[in-house]
């Protein structure tokens, strides 16, 4: 893929801009006591370390290898709630990683991050992806929940220093070319997420066509998908939820682990290690109670912080429900196993597009117009989900709301993650392991109660989740606007009684 998709010829910062910028980011500074900030400390102040087309071209390893990792696990994933029903293993399994995933974020990313640096600690925590898929072989109790614990643990190391990773080059990427940090930001996540979703194409495409059949004898008995589908009910004589023959299952695993080997095999030889810009802190070289504090630290000084965690909440149980409830319940219910890798093509298809839009356009337009289009996106298809009985005669509706829960999410991944690192900037690394929790306690959640309640309860769950979290993120965008304003006046002032005093 070329790299003009990359091309960031954004206008130049004035000199006051970035005085202000400077002033708000000062604004938000927490305790860094265990974080890696992305500013320039007093002791790395020189040029940033590697040019604008090396830069690019980490952004552009990181998210394939990205892709091919996720390829494997987000489709493998998606076929957890049907693939593995028996007795809730499939969802329990995955309720489990984002449980491990919460202890994670908690503990690790300074102590490893610290001794590996960003690439080993991205690079080698694939592996316990790796694990997991290749446990999927023997799907059973006593190995899919200490496959779910090692990818849980390892997922929490590998985002946050990833996204340590791009924050910090679009920081230097920033610094080279004169561009806002928060509109560099928003352009790498939204090529890395546009890269990273396009994962659900591939994997899915992988999936159906593994698990392709003739439908014969399929039966008409699907009164219960749905909203109204009840996962602690029968199934009764519906043959669509049952699951494929062994050999299938077996070469589906086979290639799935082998694309999580090549991301693996990117990202060691390809991508550039890098040295945060940071402050050194003896505490990162060590696991200790201080660290498992730091990230509830950060979270209790924040007041935005704090007003972001209902919305990040509601981004893990959005995924979680397109995921393991939308595939089960509307999607394989209805018309089958083997059409579920095509319906989340559609979803990802859509998410990839408006992952790279959004990116690009929100320099010119802000955050809150893409939020508002995730509310109505999200907001409108949840109740015409709770409304809508699916059958074999409008399976194109199924594809539509798959693509407008595409449009939702892709704002999720996109403008949540390049909002946190515009916000706390100085504090970036306890930032975003507050992100993987809420978002993990959100998927935690979602997945814990699929296999108990029934659909319609769980997007009324939804929907409330989206209705509250806008509103606080409402909040957050309000004070901050106000900030911005309160720094231009203090600045305005500060020049003028400058002035002031030369003439005099």
């Amino acid at each position: 893929m070329s790299f003009v998709i990359l091309d960031l010829n954004m206008e130049e910062q004035s000199k006051e801009e970035n005085m202000q910028m400077e002033q708000l980011n000062g604004g938000n500074q927490i305790d860094p006591s265990t974080t890696y900030s992305a500013e320039p400390t007093p002791g790395n102040t020189g040029p940033p370390p590697m040019g604008r087309m090396r830069i690019l071209k980490n952004v552009f390893v990181v998210s394939v290898g990205f892709m091919f990792l996720f390829t494997s696990f987000q489709s493998l994933s998606n076929l957890q709630s049907t693939l593995n029903k028996d007795e809730g293993l499939g969802t329990g399994g995955l309720s489990v990683v984002y449980g491990a995933l919460v202890v994670s974020c908690m503990l690790f990313p300074s102590f490893v991050i610290a001794h590996l640096g960003c690439k080993w600690t991205v690079t080698l925590s694939m592996l316990c992806y790796i694990a997991y898929m290749a446990l999927n072989f023997h799907a059973i109790w006593g190995t899919i929940i200490p496959a779910s614990i090692i990818v849980g643990l390892g997922g929490g190391t590998l985002w946050a220093a990833k996204c340590a990773y791009l924050t910090q080059i679009s920081v230097w990427y920033a610094k080279l070319t004169g561009a806002k940090k928060d509109d560099v930001m928003n352009r790498f996540f939204g090529f890395f997420f546009m890269t990273c979703q396009t994962s659900d194409i591939w994997g899915n495409i992988i999936s159906s066509t593994v698990f392709a059949v003739t439908p014969g004898n399929t039966t008409n008995d699907i009164d219960s998908c749905g909203a109204n589908f009840d996962p602690t009910a029968p199934t009764g004589n519906n043959s669509n939820l049952d699951r494929p023959d062994d050999t299938k299952v077996y070469t589906l695993c086979g290639i799935y682990v082998g694309c999580a080997v090549i991301a693996f095999i990117i990202t060691a030889i390809f991508l550039d290690n890098i040295t945060l810009d940071k402050t050194p802190q003896g505490g990162d070289s060590k696991i200790s109670f201080k660290l498992f504090l730091s990230t509830f630290k950060h979270w209790w000084g924040s007041t935005p912080q704090k007003l972001l965690t209902i919305l990040t909440i509601y981004s893990g149980i959005e995924q979680a429900f397109i995921t393991g409830d939308y595939t089960k319940s509307y999607v394989s219910c209805a018309i089958g196993i083997w059409n579920v890798g095509y319906v989340m093509i559609c979803f990802g298809t859509v998410c990839a597009i408006c992952s790279w839009g959004f990116g690009r356009l929100v320099q010119f337009v802000g955050h809150v117009p893409f939020f508002l289009i995730a509310f109505l996106s999200h907001g409108g298809t949840q109740i015409a989900l709770l409304l809508w009985q699916p059958n074999r005669d409008n399976q194109l509706l199924i594809y539509v709301f798959a693509g407008l829960w595409g449009i939702g999410d892709a704002v999720m991944q996109t403008q949540i993650n390049a909002l946190y690192g515009y916000l706390f900037t100085t504090n970036i690394e306890a930032a975003f392991s507050n992100y993987k929790l809420w978002e993990s306690f959100g998927y935690i959640i979602a997945f814990a109660w699929s296999g108990y309640l029934v659909t319609k309860v769980k997007l009324g769950l939804c929907l409330g989740f989206l209705t509250v979290g806008m509103f606080l993120f409402t909040i957050v965008e309000i004070q901050d606007r106000r900030n911005k304003k309160d720094n231009t006046i203090s600045y305005n002032i500060a020049m003028q009684e400058h002035a002031d005093s030369v003439k005099s």
